[in-house]
């Protein structure tokens, strides 16, 4: 019998190291909302894959920020966002986190401090660029305290 450990481990496993279809199953290319979410699975199993806990996917804060993942590292928390993309025309993933995305994810992660009630812990921001190719193994570059 396998152990809750492995049977994660095995989903994980299945996400990050077996090729990604592109399609839907009527042959349908998939949508960019669609690709996004898979983008983000996959970042959620690297990083447990890593050790770190999901704590929480698509944060909302009430006035306007956003956060992809909250994770926890030991006692890091980890402010996540990912890009997801399905080729290399636009330059590299990270490119797209912009000022102005920046600020949205900080608004998000001071929300987040909030509700806990304390800024008196260690966090940082990341980002996870996610490149999917059909039928190819997902590329997955993840960037610590990107800014």
């Amino acid at each position: 019998m396998k152990s809750a450990g492995s049977w994660f481990y095995g989903r994980w496993s299945r996400l990050l190291n077996a090729p990604v279809s592109l399609y839907d199953a009527t042959g349908e290319k998939l949508s960019r909302i669609a690709i996004g979410d898979l983008g983000e699975r996959i970042a959620c199993s690297r990083m447990r894959s890593e050790g770190r806990k999901v704590l929480y996917r698509n944060y909302r804060g009430p006035k306007g920020g956003e956060i992809d993942i909250v994770t926890r590292d030991g006692d890091t928390l980890g402010f996540v966002e990912v890009k997801t993309r399905t080729h290399r025309g636009y330059g590299r993933p990270l490119e797209a986190v912009d000022l102005a995305k920046q600020d949205l994810i900080e608004r998000g992660a001071n929300a987040w401090l909030h509700l806990l009630g304390t800024r008196q812990l260690l966090w940082r921001f990341d980002v996870v660029e996610v490149i999917l190719t059909d039928g190819e193994v997902p590329e997955i570059v993840v960037i610590r305290n990107a800014f």
